[in-house]
């Protein structure tokens, strides 16, 4: 928000410099984000002069020197110039020996090239009136000689900008700037005064320019007012009218349009004005609009309205979107004579909503959103009719209309001085804190209790939303007496012996392993869109976690998945060709389990195969079994085990991924899931990206992190050769390679009956084709026998492998290949 000093300067006695007013905004909490000046800066030394001859210079030739005049009795003063655009004649600035010109450039006498020069003729740019400029400044007006610059050109302003915490609405105007100004560096705050009787005329025989004002939306606008103005004059605004809007970079439009801006900036109210004779019926009511209604805005769009938007309409149509912008049907312009003016008090999130849904923001949204000040809508509209009488004539029509009241905002809270010198850590009087609160317009009451205790109960005005408790009230004191006046003193802390949380840990852990094997970390918002959700998951998933007052309809619901938002992440790198193909991310998603939503931590990560990125070396492709070690490494990590459990195809009601080349392990009702491999095809291709796509998602209830997992024990490893024998069996094709190998370990352990150990077994070999069966395929392991204390012989590793032969032949479908 851009403040004007001069601005300011109509509400507090502000003499401090640009440089003391913006460290004090900084100190009580609005950071300033730049600071323009504009207009002539303060010079001394620099006058009005005259030319009154020129001659070249005589060891220079793009230099002259001229006999200036500057009125102060003297001789002419010799000056050495470069410029061409002058004659003899002419008035310019002339900055004197001491002058100090912007940027800091020191005028002093001095030879150039053997001559001497007793000052500087000043082009504007010279002088910071413009950015560049080209020659010498000529001063068309011809004003007296030896003149101060200054008082030619009177009016510099200094402009701030600043940026206001969402917490502090009361502070989006120049009053509310004021009144922090005025606290912090002791100064009086003015008001501005109401000069005009704003009592209607009485006339009976008029006819009313708005008969009525229905208020349909109450809990979206708790209070509307409406004044009526006739035989105004629509024309320019004054000057300083003008000049105060366009230093906050604002158009001037016309008189009346202009005052409802300024009033806006100066009080932090929003207005508006209609044309009392665009206002179909003659009455107004505040409505929420009809579905696909129609308006076209000031800013010349067409929009279509939905339901839960608020209008204010006539009997025919809507013309204004309440609280963001009006129409054109009712705007004011060259041919209005007759006004109503609105004020009212529309609720935060109904304006805040709707500027969202319209992507449409204004100056008024922009305060409706964040809360303005009910008790400030009717001095905000008198301020405004004050102004129209004074600059576009006219007479106050009847009583305004009001629909609703003023919501009651002000509260009252108990503050023991005594607390705010324990929590400030120093010593403020007790005066010096009420000044304080008082200076911030809080109201001070002392109260004594009936233990002989004093407390004060502090009055919160209905501008001060912020402040709910005692604390609040020590930060408004510490900031305005100064956080620079803080007295020095140690610091004293007590160490927490604590570890950090247990999500903190795995979320760290699972960072540095994906950075490790080279994923790009990503951050994505937690919000996606209902179509995203359905068409990923299902219906039931969308409904489940759905926000009952979305912002925007790409953010409606909560995320069930890290995966879709990684995917936009593969298309952006894609199309951008910045070779990006492996990425991972972090954070929580929601899952419905058993009826209840749950927050899940999360990881997932995606890798691109795709033949678009050139390389000198083909390197082999990831795939199912690349997905899978990186998921069993992750959760491994958070101590969950899953190399002991079965994997199992992917639901297909679950489309996300491809069947066939997916698969899960694990379930969230038992604290943990997983899911790797491809990605469906088709609904990867709706998101445009050349290639396939390998993903993997862990999810771990935050509860399952904080179980203390296993400690891993020590077992001494064994010096003596192993014993290794192969095994190929024909399964049932559906039968998993895992499920096999835990039954061989099973009958391993059996079989060795504790003399030894079964220590590996692992598939070398898948065969499907000629020779088999067509309901089989054929899986090869590697068995691999030890002992601890000994060698072992042949005969008890074939009697161990024979008996695990006979058992799986005996207890399952599986057959010995020969």
């Amino acid at each position: 928000m851009k403040i004007s000093t001069h601005w300011l300067r109509r509400y507090i006695d502000l003499d401090r410099t640009p440089e003391e007013v913006e460290e004090a905004l900084t100190l009580i909490g609005f950071e300033v984000e730049g600071v323009e000046t504009t207009g002539l800066p303060d010079l001394n030394h620099v006058v009005v002069g005259e030319v009154l001859s020129s001659e070249p210079h005589p060891n220079a030739d793009r230099l002259s020197v001229c006999q200036v005049s500057v009125g102060d009795g003297g001789e002419a003063r010799t000056i050495v110039c470069g410029a061409k655009n002058y004659k003899v004649g002419d008035r310019v600035p002339v900055a004197l020996p001491g002058a100090v010109l912007p940027g800091g450039f020191k005028i002093k006498a001095s030879k150039l090239r053997g001559v001497q020069s007793e000052g500087m003729m000043c082009s504007a740019g010279e002088l910071g009136l413009e950015d560049v400029a080209d020659g010498l400044f000529i001063l068309e007006d011809r004003p007296e000689l030896g003149t101060p610059i200054n008082d030619v050109f009177p009016g510099g302003d200094v402009v701030y900008d600043v940026e206001v915490t969402p917490n502090r609405p009361d502070c989006l105007s120049h009053v509310g700037i004021a009144r922090e100004l005025a606290a912090y560096f002791g100064l009086a705050l003015s008001y501005p005064d109401i000069t005009h009787s704003l009592t209607p005329e009485e006339d009976d025989s008029r006819e009313r320019l708005l008969e009525s004002v229905k208020v349909e939306a109450e809990e979206d606008c708790p209070l509307y007012t409406a004044h009526m103005v006739s035989g105004v004059k629509i024309g320019p605004s004054p000057e300083w009218l003008q000049a105060a809007l366009m230093s906050v970079g604002l158009r001037p439009i016309n008189n009346v349009v202009d005052i409802t801006n300024f009033v806006l900036l100066e009080l932090g109210q929003p207005l508006h004005a209609f044309d009392a004779a665009k206002i179909g019926g003659k009455k107004l009511v505040i409505r929420h609009a009809r579905e696909g209604e129609k308006i076209v805005t000031l800013d010349d769009k067409e929009r279509s309205l939905s339901q839960n938007m608020l209008v204010i309409a006539d009997a025919k149509k809507p013309l204004v979107v309440a609280g963001v912008m009006g129409s054109v049907d009712a705007e004011v312009d060259e041919t209005t004579t007759d006004l109503v003016l609105e004020s009212a008090y529309f609720r935060a999130n109904s304006i805040r909503r709707t500027s969202k849904r319209l992507t449409l923001s204004s100056d008024s949204s922009y305060r409706f959103e964040r809360g303005v000040d009910p008790r400030g809508v009717k001095y905000a509209a008198h301020r405004a009719l004050d102004l129209i009488l004074e600059l576009a004539g006219g007479r106050i029509e009847v009583e305004p209309i009001q629909a609703g009241e003023e919501p009651v905002l002000e509260q009252s809270i108990e503050l023991d001085f005594e607390f705010v010198r324990r929590r400030a850590g120093f010593d403020i009087p007790d005066k010096t804190i009420s000044e304080i609160l008082e200076s911030l317009e809080l109201q001070v009451t002392r109260r004594d209790t009936r233990d002989q205790q004093v407390r004060w109960d502090i009055g919160i005005p209905s501008f001060r939303t912020d402040l709910e408790s005692p604390i609040d009230l020590v930060e408004e004191v510490v900031r305005i007496h100064g956080t620079d006046k803080i007295p020095e003193a140690p610091v004293r802390c007590a160490g927490l012996d604590a570890d950090d949380d247990f999500q903190v840990v795995f979320n760290r852990k699972a960072a540095e392993y994906l950075a490790g094997q080279h994923f790009f970390e990503t951050f994505n918002y937690s919000l996606r869109s209902g179509e995203e959700l359905e068409r990923w998951f299902s219906r039931a998933a969308s409904d489940s976690l759905k926000l009952s007052n979305p912002l925007s309809a790409d953010h409606s619901h909560l995320r069930w998945s890290l995966i879709p938002g990684l995917l936009d992440v593969l298309r952006l790198n894609q199309h951008r060709k910045t070779g990006g193909v492996r990425f991972f991310e972090r954070g929580r998603t929601f899952r419905e389990v058993s009826g209840e939503v749950l927050e899940v931590t999360s990881v997932a990560f995606v890798i691109l195969n795709t033949d678009q990125i050139r390389s000198w070396k083909t390197r082999e492709a990831a795939d199912f079994y690349t997905a899978k070690n990186l998921i069993l490494n992750l959760a491994s990590m958070a101590g969950v085990d899953f190399s002991v459990a079965d994997l199992q195809p992917v639901p297909m009601a679950n489309s996300a991924w491809q069947e066939g080349h997916s698969a899960k392990v694990g379930d969230l009702a038992g604290g943990a899931e997983a899911r790797m491999g491809l990605l469906n095809m088709p609904l990867l291709r709706t998101y445009e990206i050349d290639g396939t796509v390998i993903a993997g998602l862990l999810e771990i209830l935050p509860q399952k992190l904080e179980e203390a997992p296993a400690r891993p024990v020590f077992r001494p490893f064994s010096a003596y050769p192993a014993a290794e024998r192969d095994l190929a069996l024909l399964v049932p094709r559906s039968e998993m390679a895992e499920t096999v190998r835990r039954k061989l370990v099973a009958a391993g352990e059996k079989a060795t009956g504790g003399r030894f150990a079964l220590e590996k077994v692992s598939l070398f070999d898948l065969y499907e084709g000629q020779g088999i069966p067509e309901d089989r395929k054929s899986l090869a392991f590697s068995l691999i026998f030890r002992s601890a204390d000994r060698t072992l012989n042949e005969e008890e590793v074939n009697t161990a492998f024979q008996a695990i032969q006979d058992d799986l032949a005996g207890e399952s479908e599986y057959r010995i290949r020969k």
